[in-house]
């Protein structure tokens, strides 16, 4: 009877055993998927500051300043579609820039967002429902509280090139983003451009399309628009987030890498803006144009396209306007967690059903060895100290 009490006993020990190591281990998956899926994006985001901007005006004996605008600027989201988009590579791209700007929401407070074309990955040749599926999806993943302004600028890829737009892909495109052109806030005045209607060829929807910037050129104090202006290539960027060093001396095609020398040249002269933003590159990219008007390349925010996405932030005022960027965490930082987390996974389940030695025994007895060694030296060390000093 005993025996049999024993043999309970010793079985309700290993259940128990091993319900605690289930219950350790599941605890374990859950941190890392709650580090890697949620927290890490506060963890990099917080260190994100707005750019401190002056711009002191003097009004007799006492000095004010203006009031500063925070704008926040990303491109190249793509939401991937029904064709190319695999269901996983979806769920997971879309919950990644899901929870960064979420977060940089929570966070940073911007008063106004934009995103510089690009939208979606299949806009070109979506059908109606697939893209009201994939309108859907943006707004869920992009939504803000009311008092945060979203605007969005048209890129190539949400209405197609120029030979692939039409009037029934802008109108679709308006229809769910505001089709103004110019914005004011706080005094600033940023003009959306549709980079892809400046072709230059006389179509219709370019001929409007250059009307309606003629007509809005005088009030012009920034530019936004998705495809850059014209410059050779990425030879001259640099930095983190700049083009791969072999793919930074690639020469850029003319309306289709970037905007034609022409339309740069009469959107400079039309609009003379104080900063210029675009996209399309996926790369970050600081250029010159002119009479020292910059142009900023902002890199795409999805991780299909960059293993660093960023984002820029910028304070603004009429008279001026300072510029940061904000990283978001490295898709490697979030793979190589994941690995160490399986290893470790693995090696305890090993060692559980002693399919592995346990490293623990073999630690302690290194440490042991090094404490022993340690004593020993110390010793020997104190007693001929003392028998120098006799």
């Amino acid at each position: 009877m005993a025996t049999i009490r024993f043999g309970f006993r010793r079985l309700n020990f290993h259940l128990l055993r091993r319900s605690f190591l289930l219950l350790k281990l599941t605890a374990f998956v859950i941190a890392v998927l709650l580090f890697c899926e949620f927290l890490i994006y506060y963890l990099v985001i917080v260190w994100c500051n707005w750019p401190e901007i002056k711009t002191p005006a003097h009004d007799s004996e006492r000095e004010t300043l203006e009031p500063v605008l925070k704008a926040m600027f990303l491109a190249d989201t793509h939401l991937l579609g029904e064709v190319r988009g695999h269901w996983l590579d979806k769920l997971r791209r879309e919950w990644q820039m899901e929870r960064a700007f979420q977060t940089a929401l929570w966070l940073l407070r911007p008063e106004v967002v934009f995103i510089l074309g690009d939208i979606f990955d299949e806009g070109k040749w979506s059908s109606p429902q697939a893209w009201a599926d994939d309108v859907e999806r943006f707004q869920k993943m992009f939504r803000h509280p009311p008092h945060v302004q979203l605007k969005v600028v048209v890129g190539n890829h949400d209405i197609g090139f120029h030979y692939q737009m039409s009037t029934y892909r802008i109108k679709r495109f308006e229809k769910i983003f505001n089709p103004e052109r110019l914005f004011s806030w706080k005094g600033i005045n940023f003009v959306m451009v549709n980079s892809i209607a400046l072709e230059g060829d006389g179509c219709n929807i370019c001929s409007e399309a250059e009307a309606e910037l003629i007509e809005i050129s005088h009030k012009l104090n920034c530019s936004l628009k998705h495809f850059p202006l014209y410059r050779r290539s990425d030879a001259n960027c640099s930095g983190d987030d700049a083009a791969p060093p072999e793919e930074r001396g690639i020469p850029f095609r003319e309306r289709y890498d970037a905007l034609s020398r022409e339309a740069s040249q009469k959107l400079l002269w039309w609009l003379r803006p104080r900063l210029v933003l675009s996209g399309h590159t996926h790369s970050a990219c600081e250029v010159l144009h002119g009479a020292g008007i910059p142009e900023l390349s902002v890199p795409s925010f999805s991780w299909r396209n960059r293993n660093n996405p960023s984002f820029i932030m910028g304070s603004m005022t009429p008279m001026d306007y300072a510029l940061a960027k904000c990283y978001l965490p490295c898709e490697d930082t979030v793979l190589i967690t994941y690995c160490g987390a399986a290893g470790f996974l693995v090696v305890r389940i090993l060692v559980h059903f002693g399919l592995l030695a346990s490293p623990s025994p073999f630690g302690w007895k290194l440490l042991r060895k090094f404490k022993t060694s340690w004593w020993s030296s110390g010793s020997k060390a104190l007693t001929g100290g003392m028998a120098q000093k006799h």
